[in-house]
């Protein structure tokens, strides 16, 4: 688990660079998420892709086997997900194949068993737009409404055989929160570029 977390903070830090190079632009992501969803790939993969996977996400640093790395997120999404906090933090894995692939079973065991993902089928071939549809409304529901509209148009189609959907939510309250009646939206600068406006403490 500690050699999984450090391959993950490694992975955030050097993706958090890559992606903030454009010092102009706010960068917000999850790394666990990409991570995560990675490692579900990593399952079905093999030869070169494996060991690309595993460079990428730096696990060939941690020395273990890819089990390991597995049952590692197994007890993190665990720990994520438990109730009992004073903040609602929690993470959805799902898959959405194309109903008429054979998909090994193992593959789904073992993303249901880890990564407590569900695969579910649907028709890509024929219905592309309203599995598009589909995926979206699970995507929402798991989010609370936050994110309505994951996939775009024509993001699926008949070439479509899996589309792998990570989902993450996350509310929790301020230590000490703002008062309504001393805030108000302001403009704000990055790099001495006004942007949209912004709700402050005044």
């Amino acid at each position: 688990m500690d050699t999984l977390s450090e391959a993950n903070a490694t992975f955030a830090l050097n993706l958090l660079k890559k992606l903030g190079e454009d010092k102009s632009k706010n960068v917000f992501f999850s790394p666990f998420s990409i991570s995560s969803a990675l490692a579900m790939v990593l399952m079905g993969a093999s030869g070169d892709t494996a060991a690309q996977i595993v460079q990428a996400l730096y696990f060939s640093k941690s020395g273990g086997k890819s089990e390991d790395v597995h049952q590692g997120f197994q007890t993190l999404l665990t720990e994520v997900n438990r109730a009992g906090t004073k903040y609602l933090l929690r993470t959805a894995n799902r898959l959405f194949g194309e109903k008429s692939f054979d998909f090994n079973l193992s593959f789904k065991e073992s993303c249901l068993k880890f990564y407590q993902a569900e695969m579910e089928e649907l028709d890509f071939f024929k219905a592309a737009e309203e599995a598009r549809k589909h995926i979206n409304t699970w995507v929402a529901k798991k989010t609370e409404g936050k994110i309505t509209e994951l996939l775009t148009p024509n993001s699926v189609n008949q070439d479509t055989p899996l589309v792998l959907v990570n989902a993450i939510y996350f509310k929790g309250t301020w230590e000490s929160q703002f008062s309504k009646h001393q805030t108000q939206e302001r403009p704000f600068k990055v790099s001495k570029v006004t942007t949209e406006t912004c709700a402050n403490d005044v």
